[in-house]
């Protein structure tokens, strides 16, 4: 059984696939019996967020402002101890993400992008959650900081859908976070991170879609959902020379070891809803 570690199901465009309900239903036909659900603004989509996965099962949620919203005055609003506290707020809340550096569309200033992602780190030691980075064009500074807030910490994470250089990822590595791979590991042109992949150690990869983005070979264009996560499963399995059941089931401890308190609402197959 799988596990999408990283997914936006309250996404619009999903309704264009039948919404939240069918999405859910696709992917457990798939194999898919959990889905992370990222927030990405806290002012107005993080309670839209917590309420579609409070009631369905082996669904949880992050919370956290986007790089791309870093300058929005709602968002520079919430404080960390607001964050703290919501954080705290629901056991469905398992993790701070997705924030992050994204110096490729720079919608905020890099100096507020800057001071959301230290907030948000320190609210991650404060509350001993893992956060989900977002990085595009911006390695140096993401290490950097990662380095300077988490130096004699309990920090962890995950680099979201890595598609950045060898060196920031082993970087990350090297800094006790965890690698996830997206669609983009099967397109034609990612060998070179298909190479990355190779070694990455399997106790530190985990598997998403970034749905409805980034859908993978055979599906590229369309949109993306976390039934198809298999096939980034089978891309990762792949370099390793291992089955995608195996990688699944590795992937699926990984993901627990990151985000424990999914397990605290975790219900198995069998077990009572």
């Amino acid at each position: 059984m799988y596990i999408d570690s990283h997914c936006h199901l309250n996404h619009n465009r999903l309704l264009n696939i039948g919404g939240p309900d069918q999405v859910i239903e696709n992917a457990n036909a798939a194999g898919v019996d959990g889905m992370l659900s990222i927030c990405c603004r806290i002012s107005d989509e993080f309670p839209q967020i917590l309420d579609l996965v409070s009631n369905r099962k082996n669904i949880w949620c992050t919370i956290a402002t986007h790089p791309h919203e870093a300058s929005d005055p709602a968002e520079k609003a919430v404080t960390q101890s607001d964050l703290v506290a919501m954080a705290k707020s629901h056991p469905k809340i398992i993790g701070i993400g997705e924030s992050g550096l994204d110096y490729f569309y720079e919608h905020a200033t890099r100096e507020d992008q800057q001071d959301s992602f230290r907030k948000h780190l320190r609210a991650c030691i404060e509350t001993n959650l893992p956060v989900v980075v977002h990085a595009r064009d911006a390695d140096d500074d993401i290490i950097r900081i990662i380095r300077e807030e988490g130096a004699g910490t309990n920090l962890t994470g995950v680099m979201h859908c890595f598609s950045s250089t060898r060196k920031m990822g082993e970087e990350a590595l090297e800094c006790g976070f965890y690698i996830s791979f997206s669609g983009i590991v099967t397109f034609n042109k990612s060998q070179e991170l298909r190479d990355f992949a190779r070694d990455v150690p399997l106790d530190r990869i985990l598997i998403e879609t970034d749905a409805p983005y980034l859908a993978p070979e055979p599906f590229r264009g369309k949109i993306n959902e976390p039934a198809l996560v298999v096939h980034t499963a089978r891309a990762v399995a792949d370099t390793h020379k291992i089955s995608a059941r195996d990688l699944a089931a590795k992937s699926r401890e990984n993901f627990f070891r990151l985000f424990p308190r999914a397990l605290d609402t975790f219900i198995a197959d069998g077990d009572a809803a």
